[in-house]
């Protein structure tokens, strides 16, 4: 997900917690041989996808924690090629583990949070952090053959980020274009559309 400075402020407070548990639920399942397929994100295979939830997962525990370092200057935008820890299976569940704590501080909150080299309102950055992990969950589900479920507010959350941003050219090539869903489409695929997949994707046979 492209980090923006356009997304609309929010004041109110969420937890993250729910789709980090869902996030790491999915690691679990992923086996070795599905490392290097592919992803709806076409430029990730799997384990690029597991190389970019970790840097985000990072970047966002310190945003939240408003500590500044490599984490929080380095582009979100990396994927391919990005080292993936040996230890992903236990790292990467205890960095989203950490994410979703460090969001539960009140002082989290407050002033501003920088991360991927932005600075941006910390309601915003927990927007983007909690679309990350909604998204990317998807894609990592997709990718592995794996149920996805969210749970309506974090999708509330994602989608008040992004509709305002659905006609914005600055999305691209981030996302892609907005995916068209049919009338009536549950609220999962509404959010996935709207982040640029298409909900019907799956991994070719």
């Amino acid at each position: 997900m492209a980090i923006t400075t356009t997304a609309a402020p929010t004041d109110v407070v969420f937890d993250l917690a729910p789709a980090a548990r869902r996030v790491a639920e999915l690691i679990g399942g992923v086996g070795d041989e599905q490392l290097h397929g592919p992803t709806p994100c076409a430029e990730f295979t799997v384990r690029d996808l597991l190389a970019h939830l970790a840097g985000l997962t990072a970047a966002f525990r310190d945003a939240a924690a408003k500590r500044t370092g490599a984490w929080s200057e380095r582009s979100l935008a990396e994927g391919t090629g990005r080292p993936l820890a040996a230890d992903w299976r236990r790292g990467l569940p205890r960095r989203l583990t950490e994410l979703a704590q460090v969001w539960r501080r009140g002082e989290a909150w407050q002033g501003s949070a920088r991360a991927g080299g932005v600075t941006l309102t910390a309601g915003v950055a927990a927007q983007v952090a909690l679309g990350e992990l909604v998204l990317h969950g998807w894609d990592l589900a997709r990718a592995t053959g794996q149920p996805y479920a969210c749970d309506r507010p974090s999708l509330q959350v994602v989608y008040a980020l992004l509709a305002p941003e659905a006609d914005n050219p600055a999305r691209q090539p981030m996302f892609g274009p907005v995916v068209d869903v049919p009338y009536g489409s549950d609220f999962l695929d509404r959010v996935v559309g709207l982040g640029g997949r298409d909900p019907r994707w799956a991994p070719a046979t």
